[in-house]
């Protein structure tokens, strides 16, 4: 077990992840009773393609109004220039998406209607964010602030004593493509836009977003532009407004602006609804939704690095999805028609390949009722517009990414208890993406690789065949594409199962063993294969030929459903777990965590996915990774693995894994950090691993988790007491590396016992996570 060399690398350990678990000093504040969202820094990550966004929003709200300076998805923190605060803005993606009209405070003539010209410079010493409000003094001597709720963005602008203060409201710059734009100034209060766009990785779409914009107080002037031509006191165009101020008395100009994707007369009822307030009601309740949300996970211990990293990525697992009907119910289906979500709150904004390995989960245990109305969401899309969704943007399918990830997303719903009432129909929907492809008309393309996987075990890998449909191709990564549906198939047996449908359960755990299909003895690791069963492209695995954003040796391990089935494809479990030591570089790893995080881990770019044999913690097919060693009989090193990965989230711009894909790695960074990981995403397995906090109180929704709160707790938890001596659950002695969800419902209390060295907990066969059949 190399306990002595553990030993003689402890203080190294201690040395390099002090800042992950490190104890808070003499007299700090452990703020348990504080504001919590002072711990939120909404900056992080949005350097070096984390993505992120730190405007202000409330949770799940449909507005995310954020300042936009050039970069391809809103907010770059290197650069030094606003273009304008726009309405829409998804947390982490890594496509050229929403930043719908965007807005910006001027002074002087209008002459210019591009936002690239027109934008203004500003200095991060006059910038700050917290959740729910951001604000910025602009080099123009302007300031302004900005602040959300569910449907409307407000915002305040403070100008200087002048007759000339302008807000410029641009209808035809988005982030992504648009194609048609209009503006009405309909009143000296009120501007109007309705906004046509495509985009997000390929030229999908069209969708529309209709806006209107009230101000606190009359304009002195007003014109609109089409082009590069500026009219004033023209009413209507088709590229933007401006609307004037004078400010040499009040110097202050409030607007709030409500979104609808229905219609401008949805705008106007969001208007109504949540409107009329002033900017700082809206600012204090934004606050008190994120406090509440965010005071569901209490922890102590840790230092305030730590509790900042922990809650930032809490708070920005809870920006998506996102509500997408009006505030009377109607949304805007796939079908393209409006429809009224009846009982229900109706979501959009789908990154399922991401979204159902980690964060999905956390919001079933965190936000049950908004994830239940999700799940009803997901249902409404397939019987709205004939299909299930596989990337959704807004009211459209982009078919961004690979596989079937509808399916475990909604299988978790289920075996969470969130599709009571409605599990049938989530079956069914379910059912006919299993076992099917969308019709040629539908926009999606679903399983698309199907027909052959069916027939033959395996989706065929065939790198030049054209799109059938726009966005991403099945075929294009038929390697992964089949670990993709066994995965798939394996949840949705256990569905199957669960609600008395025995023989297509069968049907679906024989499909699920179909990952053995792409498995090259020659090599040893899981290979594509094409139309006519041969294995083709390098038999390097490290050259990620059929794998989508990976490697075969990043694929190899996402077999949760059957890992033992797995590892004795590749030789038993000590292979496994050489090959597994290899793929950590783990003894590197235990010299030196952080360093081998940051430069054996990762190689500086979050897109380098290929030509690689060392776990990659910035991308999805990895997630689970870390946790395999529970199944191999050494759990200790899911620890070791597992904080070292944790160190790499920092509380600073640069302090994202990678792009944050709509919440995902926030949520791995928050159930790694518990010591709760859903290790057989789409089933109801929780892998545990030793927690980075002394003690965690969540508050849980009674209605779905009967015992109304779980503490975690893990005494004396450090950088040097880090392994698991063992665990016991409402005080009794627990052997087993996992909970169910079954167990966890009742649950009050979760201990850890931890120690410097590892214990023989967990490393029976009997302890192993179970094989999914």
């Amino acid at each position: 077990m190399r306990g002595t060399r553990r030993t003689r690398l402890c203080l190294a350990w201690v040395m390099a992840a002090s800042a992950l678990v490190a104890t808070p000093a003499a007299g700090a504040t452990e703020r348990t009773d504080g504001h919590l969202t002072d711990l939120v820094n909404p900056f992080i990550g949005s350097q070096d393609d984390g993505n992120t966004f730190p405007g202000a929003a409330v949770p799940f709200g449909m507005v995310q109004l954020s300042p936009d300076t050039g970069h391809n998805t809103g907010y770059d923190y290197t650069q030094s220039r606003i273009r304008g605060f726009s309405l829409v803005h998804l947390s982490g993606v890594g496509c050229r998406i929403g930043g719908d009209l965007p807005v910006l405070p001027t002074t002087g003539d209008v002459t210019q209607t591009d936002d690239a010209t027109y934008a203004t410079a500003f200095s991060h010493a006059d910038e700050a964010a917290s959740p729910g409000y951001y604000r910025v003094g602009l080099a123009s001597g302007i300031r302004a602030e900005l602040t959300a709720s569910a449907r409307t963005g407000v915002q305040r602008y403070t100008f200087p004593a002048t007759t000339r203060a302008n807000v410029l409201l641009n209808a035809a710059q988005s982030l992504h493509k648009t194609s048609g734009s209009k503006v009405e100034i309909l009143d000296d209060r009120t501007v109007r836009t309705e906004i046509t766009g495509h985009g997000f990785c390929r030229d999908t779409g069209p969708y529309t977003v209709y806006t209107i914009t009230r101000f606190s107080r009359p304009f002195t002037a007003y014109g609109t532009w089409d082009g590069a031509t500026v009219t004033a006191g023209s009413r209507s165009g088709h590229g933007g407004a401006y609307v004037r101020f004078d400010t040499t008395g009040d110097r202050t100009v409030e607007a709030t602006t409500a979104l609808s994707y229905v219609g401008p007369d949805g705008a106007a009822g969001n208007l109504r609804a949540e409107g009329g307030r002033s900017f700082d009601a809206v600012r204090r309740a934004a606050r008190e939704r994120w406090e509440a949300r965010l005071a569901a996970v209490r922890v102590r211990g840790g230092g305030d690095t730590l509790r900042r990293t922990f809650y930032s990525s809490l708070y920005r697992s809870y920006l998506a999805p996102n509500i997408g009907g009006d505030a009377d119910g109607r949304y805007f289906g796939w079908d393209r028609r409006v429809h009224r979500a009846r009982g229900f709150t109706y979501y959009q904004n789908w990154s399922l390949w991401d979204t159902y390995r980690t964060q999905a989960q956390l919001l079933a245990l965190l936000a049950p009722r908004e994830a239940r109305d999700m799940a009803r969401s997901v249902v409404a899309i397939d019987e709205d517009g004939g299909w299930l969704p596989k990337w959704g943007y807004g009211p459209v399918e982009t078919n961004v990414m690979s596989g079937d990830p509808v399916t475990p997303f909604l299988t978790t719903a289920y075996q969470m208890g969130l599709l009571k009432g409605f599990e049938e129909r989530a079956y069914r929907a379910l059912r006919k993406n299993a076992d099917g492809v969308p019709p040629a008309a539908n926009p999606g393309i679903g399983r698309e690789a199907n027909a052959e996987y069916i027939k033959n075990g395996f989706a065929p890998f065939d790198k030049d065949r054209p799109l059938a449909k726009m966005g991403d191709s099945d075929y294009h990564h038929g390697a992964s594409v089949t670990l993709e549906y066994a995965l798939a198939d394996a949840m949705l047996a256990q569905m199957a199962r669960g609600l008395g449908h025995d023989a297509d359960a069968a049907r679906y755990a024989a499909r699920s063993r179909h990952y053995r299909t792409i498995f090259d003895p020659s090599t040893g690791f899981f290979r594509a294969r094409d139309f006519s069963g041969a294995f083709t492209g390098s038999p390097d695995p490290a050259l990620g030929t059929g794998f989508h954003e990976g490697t075969a040796w990043q694929y190899q391990w996402l077999v949760p459903q059957d890992l033992p089935g797995m590892v004795r494809l590749i030789g038993g479990k000590r292979a496994a777990n050489d090959r597994l030591d290899s793929f950590f570089a783990y003894d590197r790893l235990l010299a030196d965590p952080a360093r081998t995080a940051r430069e054996v881990w990762v190689h500086g770019d979050p897109y380098a996915y290929y030509n690689a044999a060392v776990y990659n913690p910035m991308n999805e097919p990895d997630l689970i990774a870390p946790y395999t060693y529970l199944a191999t009989g050494q759990p200790w090193k899911t620890t070791d693995v597992v904080h070292a990965a944790l160190t790499l989230f920092t509380d600073g711009p640069t302090g994202m894994t990678g792009n944050d894909d709509l919440g995902t790695m926030s949520a791995w960074n928050v159930l790694s950090s518990i010591g709760l990981f859903p290790i057989q995403p789409g089933y109801d397995t929780w892998g545990l691993s030793t927690p980075v906090f002394d003690r965690v109180d969540l508050a849980l929704d009674r209605r779905y988790w009967p015992s109304g709160t779980l503490t975690v707790t893990a005494p004396g938890t450090s950088a040097a007491d880090r392994y698991v001596q063992g665990v016991r659950v409402d005080g009794r002695a627990h052997g087993r590396t996992y909970l169910t969800t079954r167990a966890l419902r009742s649950l009050r209390s979760l201990a850890f016992t931890v120690g410097p060295r590892p214990s023989g907990w967990g490393t029976s066969a009997q302890a192993a996570p179970p094989v999914l059949k």
